[in-house]
């Protein structure tokens, strides 16, 4: 292995290390109970920012790391919970859904031009919030059905009571990945499609 691409390991290492611990940050920050069997946390921020700057694959594995290492007993899930029993609880789907809306966030965001990478706040909001229904939102009320004497109808209006939060985190998710992705143009592993290439190559 060359020297070059032993430090570009090494930074992917601290990356995807350092997004699972501010998802865990994220996740430990006093919760809002809002009399549903889930609360409101800051882990969708933190999960969606980690697809929005890292990608796809690194944003997959930070929130795969922080699943790991929660699993394994560090008191990194909301309220300073821990260990396997919480992937029996109620926020079991949520927890599922959350690598794969990275990954889909960072797939999105990778396939953007450079340019609404660096400024469009309204587009990576976009992709935050259909990586959070598509797999988020759909995952946690299967696992509401799953986990507690509910049904589809039940579970979606539990789980209807996040909406306006997820638009919020959302947005603020978008600003934090613009402004990182303006500070450092280089960091997302980017899978640019050939026409914004030479958009961007013809404008530079």
């Amino acid at each position: 292995m060359s020297i070059r691409a032993s430090r570009s390991t090494a930074t992917d290492v601290a990356l995807i290390a350092g997004f699972a611990a501010l998802i865990a940050v994220c996740a430990i920050l006093p919760a809002l109970n809002v009399g549903t069997p889930v609360p409101i946390t800051l882990q969708t921020f933190g999960v969606l920012l980690s697809g929005a700057v890292l990608g796809m694959r690194r944003g997959f594995l930070a929130v795969l790391l922080y699943l790991v290492v929660g699993a394994a007993g560090l008191p990194v899930f909301s309220g300073g919970a821990s260990g396997l029993a919480v992937f029996s609880g109620p926020s079991v789907g949520y927890l599922v859904g959350f690598p794969l809306a990275a990954a889909l966030c960072g797939f999105i965001v990778e396939r953007l031009p450079r340019r609404t990478i660096q400024t469009s706040v309204p587009v990576i909001t976009v992709a935050g919030l259909v990586s959070s229904a598509v797999f988020i939102h759909t995952f946690g009320m299967a696992g509401m059905v799953w986990r507690i004497p509910t049904d589809w109808a039940g579970a979606f209006d539990i789980d209807k009571v996040f909406w306006i939060g997820d638009v919020v985190k959302n947005v603020a998710m978008a600003l934090v990945a613009t402004a990182v992705h303006r500070a450092f143009p280089d960091l997302l592993d980017r899978r640019t499609p050939v026409a914004a290439t030479r958009e961007e190559t013809v404008t530079a």
